[in-house]
């Protein structure tokens, strides 16, 4: 399949994955300021994000539910939801409060993620199409861009609230073409979960997943200030970390779509896992800004393509009644690394140092050939 031809057929998915990147991006390059302006402690600020983290599961597993009920409303109206949920905590002070407001961002969130991607898989099951690289590096780009904008905003002296009110703007645009002319997705909350839902791929496809995007939100929360605080940079040069994961992890993607059906998934999850774990260590040992930018670059091109693959291959093989549900199942296995990420984080830096945090989630991405071993003999 052609790359416009891709385009075509996401085109209203590929807003909604940018959606999510935008606020993701945003908040990355602003979590210096924003940790200092409510007075975390690492460990306190990790404890905020694992509330978010709390949200983004409970929402998760209701979104199969919203995605039956709303039809092809479904994704806009989740994206709104989630710029609504993004304004409160860049305004409140104290850590309460904060972590109180990110349980609703990560609620917001987690409902988006699952019902574009579940309306994304079906896509590429009637088309028979592969589409989730192309729309996951829309992501990273997004996210990319937008830590890069927010970094330089930050820089002019730009407060969060002000940023993210401009993000929910953007954010109204792109839900005018979310809506797809298509049947409404035929999950139902009563649906019974197809035998082997928890088993096999999805069980272990879930678990690698959920170590990958440990990483990713791990360095998206926690470059910023490794780069500032450990390495001595400045708050542009701060949101270059973030960035540099974005813009690789999209490069990555992008490439991943160009010679998809090619290769091998387990192959390319297996050396994704590596070279991501060797970016993970490079970061850890960095002397300067620049070995770190290197770190996260390599972090992101091997992270990349694990999830887009996984969520693929667990869409194709659910049926159409139970494609939401599954897509659910592995994200909700998936995310808790995506969102319990940053808190581990912030406990490992509070007990020893950002450096041991990201030495921590190289040995993590170490298991994961052990995991596609499992994998394949379940399957």
């Amino acid at each position: 399949m052609s790359l416009i031809s891709a385009i075509r057929l996401s085109r209203h998915a590929l807003p909604a994955f940018a959606v999510q990147g935008i606020y993701w991006g945003g908040f990355a390059a602003y979590v210096p300021w924003i940790k200092a302006h409510i007075e975390a402690s690492d460990s306190a600020f990790g404890l905020a994000l694992l509330v978010a983290a709390t949200g983004a599961v409970l929402s998760m597993l209701l979104a199969p539910l919203f995605a039956a009920r709303l039809g092809r409303m479904a994704v806009p109206l989740a994206a709104l939801l989630l710029a609504a949920s993004f304004q409160a905590p860049m305004w409140v002070p104290g850590v309460l409060a904060f972590a109180a407001t990110m349980f609703f961002a990560g609620a917001g969130s987690g409902l988006l993620d699952v019902v574009m991607n579940a309306r994304l898989s079906q896509t590429e099951a009637r088309k028979g199409a592969s589409l989730m690289n192309l729309n996951h590096a829309i992501y990273s780009f997004a996210y990319a861009a937008s830590a890069i904008s927010a970094g330089l905003a930050r820089e002019a002296g730009w407060p969060p609230g002000v940023v993210f009110a401009g993000l929910a703007g953007l954010t109204l645009v792109a839900a005018i073409f979310m809506a797809e002319r298509m049947e409404p997705m035929p999950d139902r909350g009563d649906t019974p979960a197809p035998k082997g839902a928890f088993g096999g791929l999805i069980l272990w496809g879930g678990l690698i997943v959920l170590v990958a995007f440990l990483a990713e939100n791990a360095t998206e929360g926690w470059s910023a200030l490794h780069v500032e605080r450990t390495l001595g940079g400045g708050a542009t040069e701060g949101a270059l970390g973030p960035a540099m994961l974005g813009l690789t992890m999209g490069v990555g993607r992008f490439l991943g779509q160009l010679v998809v059906g090619r290769l091998s998934e387990v192959r390319v999850i297996f050396w994704g896992a590596l070279i991501t774990s060797a970016g993970a260590l490079l970061a850890a040992v960095a002397p300067v800004p620049l070995v770190a930018y290197l770190g996260f670059a390599i972090l992101g091109l091997g992270v990349s393509i694990i999830a887009p693959m996984l969520l693929a291959l667990a869409g194709r093989m659910a049926s159409d009644e139970a494609r939401a549900r599954v897509i659910s199942r592995v994200t909700v296995i998936g995310y808790m690394g995506f969102f319990i990420g940053p808190p581990i984080m912030g406990f490992v830096a509070g007990a020893l140092s950002l450096r041991a945090s990201f030495g921590m989630v190289a040995l993590l991405l170490a298991l994961v050939p052990g995991f596609l071993v499992l994998m394949r003999r379940a399957g």
